[in-house]
């Protein structure tokens, strides 16, 4: 298990604004612009990341977390978009699943570390570039030192993360569909060939004394043939008349 240290924290502090900056931000934004953004092409991966969804800081306080969701799932809801209640209806649902992620601690837990990994990809990335420019001896700068691009490095990273994630969510998911499935056919397959046996052996049963009675028919009528049967006769050869001569 991943946990958050100082350096989590400060990296939050980068990759993600803070509330107050995300309300300052998000004021400006109408509901068809929050609609478009929860919408965006490529928003089945991007709606992975629940804090991305509800844009708020990981540290958020519940509070926080309650109040943001509010004011979201208000400017999305399609009660308020009433020109275009579809696409408001599928946005209304992201905000709402993030929220309910974000309340199972477990659920907040996973999506933390997936973020914390997506980070020390990014470091372990950047100790590897600059020990190769050290190698050749050059300057050992690399753009993610800069905090924005390291800021999108890490997001893009995060991003990659959770797609991959729900990818073998998804495979596991088929998997275990196509076990039940071929579980569900072995069994009616079992059940039917069980049904067949039983058909079989009650008709053996009903047709046992049928059987019996034809056996000794059929030996009663054998017997009296030999009691009747007539003794052999040979055919015999006509008498040939002697020619007499003149």
């Amino acid at each position: 298990a991943i946990f958050i240290d100082v350096n989590m924290r400060c990296y939050m502090c980068l990759t993600f604004p803070s509330v107050k900056q995300i309300e300052k931000r998000d004021s400006v934004l109408t509901s068809k612009q929050q609609i478009d953004r929860l919408l965006r092409p490529g928003a089945s991966y991007f709606n992975l990341n629940p804090f991305e969804v509800l844009q708020i800081d990981p540290e958020a306080t519940d509070d926080e977390l309650k109040k943001r969701f509010r004011a979201l799932s208000i400017l999305v809801h399609p009660d308020k978009n009433q020109d275009d209640p579809d696409r408001a209806q599928r946005a209304f649902e992201a905000v709402d699943k993030a929220y309910k992620n974000l309340l199972d601690p477990e659920q907040k837990k996973r999506a933390i570390d997936v973020i914390q990994a997506g980070r020390e990809y990014v470091e372990h990335n950047m100790k590897e570039k600059k020990k190769q420019l050290k190698k050749d001896g050059k300057p050992q700068f690399v753009e993610e030192d800069d905090p924005e691009m390291f800021r999108q490095a890490v997001y893009k990273q995060t991003m990659k993360l959770f797609a991959e994630l729900e990818l073998k969510r998804k495979e596991r998911e088929a998997k275990d569909m196509h076990e039940r499935k071929r579980a569900r056919e072995e069994e009616i397959e079992t059940a039917e060939k069980a049904k067949r046996e039983r058909e079989w052996q009650k008709n053996f049963e009903e047709t046992r004394d049928g059987r019996v009675d034809s056996w000794r028919s059929f030996q009663a009528g054998k017997g009296k043939a030999k009691k009747e049967k007539k003794p052999r006769s040979f055919l015999k050869p006509p008498k040939v008349k002697m020619e007499q001569r003149e």
